[in-house]
């Protein structure tokens, strides 16, 4: 089958080759892959997470052409969304039956493809701050897939929802998504925040830990600075009483959050911002986009 290749000399180390056609196991279907769409972490990562030759990817959706021989999940036909740590970006994917959800037919393929991975990191990390209705919440990051899914739903569960981003041309368009306040860097930001949802990492971290208010908490989502931070927690202990920092990780076992996701979108609750969509053939220009921070959201990819 058709799929992109990890290629430690290739542009991007991706290119576009093939690979072994999936072999399911009884709880798995095997999907025909209409689109994937690109994670900063995936990514950036890529060398460490998957070995010369191997096959990559979290998000993929498509059709079903083989259902799972247990007896699990939809039949022959039907179209869903997938996801897991490998193996999305290929013409064919074994999932397992729990990992995929079906997607309504008036939402399309590519854009159902943006929301596993960004979308419920999103999703889960705001719940992780608590009942934020009427408080003030920072989305360090805010221009990216999952900054751009946290402010929407940190809008829709009524926060008060303060987009950072690292210039003016990367906050476009986050009012209109539900940011009250839109700030380039946190220099700006002089009112204590209930919680932060940290998409950076380095020095905005510790900067953003700092602005919280008493008992507050950071969700550290992700590291896209890639450099390490460092907190004065003697400086720290005047800040205020109970504060926290945890570190996010996603609960992989998230079909009941991306149904629902689906349904926002479905609904049109949900944008997907989709800032990059092109054909599978074109994996080097839009890794190379969102490394460079030059892509507005999602970047989709149509398997053709």
């Amino acid at each position: 089958m058709r799929a992109l290749i990890h290629d430690p000399d290739a542009p991007q180390g991706l290119r576009l080759g093939e690979a072994a056609d999936p072999r399911p196991e009884p709880g798995q279907a095997v999907v025909e892959v209409r689109a994937v769409s690109l994670n900063f972490g995936e990514v950036a990562d890529l060398a460490q997470r998957t070995e010369p030759g191997g096959v990559s990817g979290w998000d993929a959706a498509g059709v079903v052409v083989e259902a799972a021989a247990d007896g699990s999940g939809p039949e022959a036909g039907r179209r869903v969304v997938t996801w897991g740590p490998a193996g999305a970006w290929a013409r064919l994917r074994a999932v397992d039956t729990a990992k995929l959800v079906a997607v309504p037919d008036t939402v399309d393929l590519g854009v159902a493809s943006a929301l596993p991975v960004a979308g419920v990191s999103a999703l889960q990390a705001l719940r992780g701050l608590g009942p934020v209705i009427g408080r003030r919440i920072l989305v360090t990051g805010a221009s990216g897939g999952v900054g751009r899914y946290a402010v929407q739903l940190g809008a829709l569960a009524g926060a008060h929802v303060v987009a950072a981003v690292g210039s003016p041309e990367r906050g476009a368009g986050l009012t209109e998504l539900g940011a009250a306040e839109v700030v380039v860097g946190l220099d700006n930001v002089t009112e204590p925040v209930f919680g932060v949802l940290e998409n950076v990492g380095g020095a905005l971290l510790a900067q953003a830990y700092g602005l919280l208010a008493d008992g507050g908490i950071v969700q550290s989502i992700g590291h896209a600075s890639g450099g390490s931070t460092t907190i004065d927690f003697e400086a720290a202990r005047h800040l205020g009483s109970g504060l926290r920092i945890e570190a996010y990780r996603l609960d992989w076992a998230f079909a009941p959050d991306l149904a629902y996701l689906l349904r926002l979108l479905d609904q049109g609750r949900l944008d997907p911002q989709i800032g990059w969509r092109g054909s599978w053939d074109r994996v080097a220009e839009a890794a190379a986009a969102l490394l460079e921070r030059r892509i507005r959201g999602k970047a989709v990819l149509d398997v053709t």
